[in-house]
């Protein structure tokens, strides 16, 4: 059962204290967890108005906090015991210390997480907090040239059901204060100066080099969208098939490469104009983002999965185009299958590598067959597991999407994704506009 700590409240209702509690988390180090629908017992409770309650939470949230809450907080439903409850995830912010609007940077407008509750600030500890604030972020920076232009960007909203209108620039937060394009804009434009560099090794080592692709110049969620397509390529299956199975796997598991390619983009510090580089070697692949940890973060808050974004508007465009599922979920989901000892972390840099075959408790398939070649499941067959593989790695892909990335029909994939779901391969989760496929 679910109990309140220092990263975890429960509120039976939405009430009067939500902003109180959602300060005290953005002011935490680690971030926290407020559930909407949980007794202080710990038992779920009826919500009369699930979507309703969601949308004045985070219309709360953005409305009446300060410095910008915009891509630090997710609000999602969880079920727990039968009942649906709601889940705000809040990530720890970089420019503390926040506030309630209303009531200003003071002690009754300032609060911080205590043990189990959520205390008023000290003005010293406003004061350090303050003092410590991080005011060189990418939405101070002007970009270095504003005839900056989007259709990228407005095509993958579209593909995932958003629209923008003439204001997008400022409900993205693209401006500066005093109204130019900032280097947000610039790293999502059609057209900017920032390479993502795939390199390819003939060996072990950067002897010969084979390849040295560059993924960048334009749009950077369309330079994470080609770097996840070549990985998917490179990280090819291998299997062994005996004479009543076949023991298939990738070079490198698949959902954590995906998650280290997306953190390696959307955290990477661009501020020194230095981008996320990917390596291929012959036993490995490497991946090293700029930056090091952020400032106050220790070791143990980066492994903890917890987040705390270092570009945070990027990771809201990241979220809303489906290349990010929720706050958080990255770590954990390469922890889940790598230790620790794939990273290494410096002063500047951070480095993954995932060696091929290597044994840091990586989930292999075992898949049952009768001497044929098959794919991930008795009954799937090539076209059914290139979906798969798609869905994988772009847990938001539409329909259209993996039609084009396929050169299959669109109708063809319906077909195909229907079977998947009646199979129980796949489930949706969520809505059709902001949901994500799962893999049973």
């Amino acid at each position: 059962m679910l109990s309140e700590s220092n990263r975890i409240e429960f509120k039976k209702e939405l009430n009067d204290k939500l902003e109180k509690e959602i300060v005290a988390f953005l002011n935490n180090r680690e971030g926290g967890v407020l559930y909407i629908g949980i007794d202080d017992n710990g038992h779920s409770v009826e919500i009369d108005d699930v979507d309703g309650t969601q949308l004045k939470i985070a219309d709360r949230i953005k409305n009446n906090i300060l410095p910008s809450t915009m891509g630090l907080f997710d609000v999602v439903t969880e079920s727990i015991e039968n009942k649906t409850v709601i889940k705000v995830i809040v990530s720890s912010g970089l420019e503390k210390p926040y506030y309630i609007k209303n009531k200003g940077m003071s002690p009754s407008g300032c609060y911080i997480r205590i043990g189990a509750s959520s205390q008023p600030m000290t003005t010293a500890v406003i004061d350090e907090f303050y003092s410590k604030r991080v005011h060189t972020t990418l939405r101070n920076i002007s970009a270095p040239r504003q005839d900056l232009t989007f259709a990228q960007l407005r095509i993958f909203y579209e593909e995932n059901r958003f629209s923008l209108n003439d204001k997008f620039a400022n409900s993205l937060e693209l401006l500066t204060q005093d109204g130019k394009y900032n280097y947000v804009a610039y790293l999502l434009a059609d057209e900017n100066a920032v390479s993502v560099k795939v390199a390819k090794y003939a060996g072990a080592d950067k002897v010969e080099l084979l390849e040295n692709e560059e993924y960048g110049y334009c749009s950077l969620i369309k330079a994470a969208h080609r770097v996840l397509d070549r990985m998917v390529v490179e990280n090819t299956t291998r299997a062994k098939i005996t004479e009543k199975t076949r023991v298939e796997h990738n070079l490198v598991e698949s959902i954590p490469l995906r998650e280290a390619v997306i953190n390696a983009i959307v955290h990477n510090d661009y501020t020194r104009e230095i981008p996320p580089v990917f390596e291929i070697f012959s036993d490995r692949i490497v991946i090293t983002s700029y930056g090091g940890l952020i400032p106050g973060q220790s070791t143990d808050d980066f492994f903890s999965c917890s987040s705390m974004p270092r570009n945070r508007e990027l990771m809201r465009v990241f979220k809303d185009v489906g290349l990010v599922e929720q706050l958080g979920s990255g770590m954990s989901r390469i922890l889940n299958y790598y230790g620790r000892n794939i990273f290494e972390i410096t002063e500047h840099f951070i480095r993954v590598t995932f060696y091929f075959n290597a044994n840091y408790n990586a989930k292999n398939k075992n898949i049952n067959a009768n001497g044929n070649d098959v794919g991930i499941e008795n009954g799937i067959d090539n076209i059914d597991e290139k979906v798969i593989n798609i869905i994988i790695n772009e847990p938001s892909a539409t329909i259209n999407r993996i039609s084009e990335k396929l050169g299959v029909s669109s109708r063809k994939i319906s077909r195909i994704i229907k079977k998947l779901k009646e199979d129980r391969v796949i489930e949706r989760v969520g809505s059709d506009r902001k949901g994500h496929w799962k893999i049973l």
